[in-house]
């Protein structure tokens, strides 16, 4: 019985320890997010690149987590919930890496247009946008944490409002090209910013999903709501294009 207790307390250390790093990742990545917005709105260089050195950090973090995991899942042998929250937390943690790629990308943006300046108008809708998903992220990060389904689930349902968001946005862009010819150039860097946002917020719904499983012990039922998005998919290949020929994603 001494042994079988002091093997639990070991794995529930673990857990908590576990659970700090993902936060803290979380956390490092909420940042990123934040800086690559503010430094899109000032055309603050320094700012940008301050964002995709950060980037280091949060690979740092997620490899630590990884490790830690697959040792706990090796010489701990966990099994149902326990099981699940340290699948979950590789998940979770494997979202915020390409969180940080994706504000990473935000910050490459800034330094390829630091010659260039925007409509206040547009910054605008991308501040909106960033804003919902900080927001959207915060709460799945609070319902990991406080291992809350509700939450989580709020954080699914709510990814068909940034959806929305950032189709108006891309109406918006395509208007101001049409109107100016010479705005064209910012207008599509914008539209990359909007769109890896808009993926940000795919992987906080990721994130909702991994926690909802880790309580709950199933995924999700029912279809993800989506708004009306696909019609504008094809940014996709130009932006996997764009990567190609060396242009920042």
């Amino acid at each position: 019985m001494i042994v079988s207790d002091h093997t639990t307390r070991v794995f529930d250390y673990d857990l908590i320890k576990l659970t700090q790093l993902v936060a803290r990742m979380g956390g490092l990545a909420q940042k990123q997010i934040i800086d690559a917005i503010d430094a899109l709105a000032k055309h603050d260089v320094d700012l940008a690149r301050e964002v995709i050195l950060a980037d280091a950090s949060v690979d740092d973090l997620q490899r630590q987590i990884e490790e830690r995991a697959i040792e706990t899942i090796a010489l701990r042998q966990p099994m149902a919930i326990d099981l699940r929250a340290l699948v979950a937390m590789l998940r979770i943690a494997n979202d915020l890496e390409r969180i940080g790629d994706l504000a990473k990308n935000i910050g490459k943006r800034v330094i390829a247009t630091s010659g260039e300046h925007s409509q206040r108008t547009l910054m605008s809708g991308l501040r909106h946008m960033a804003t919902l998903v900080l927001s959207q992220l915060t709460v799945v990060l609070d319902s990991f944490v406080d291992r809350n389904p509700d939450k989580a689930l709020k954080v699914w349902y709510g990814d068909k409002e940034v959806d929305a968001l950032y189709v108006s946005l891309f109406r918006e862009l395509l208007t101001y090209t049409m109107e100016d010819p010479g705005s064209i150039s910012m207008c599509i860097h914008h539209l990359f910013c909007a769109k890896n946002i808009e993926r940000i917020g795919d992987h906080a719904t990721n994130i909702a999903e991994a926690v909802h499983y880790m309580v709950e012990g199933h995924e999700i039922t029912g279809q993800r709501p989506k708004g009306e998005i696909s019609i504008y998919e094809k940014i996709e290949t130009t932006e996997k294009t764009d990567a190609a020929s060396g242009v920042p994603a």
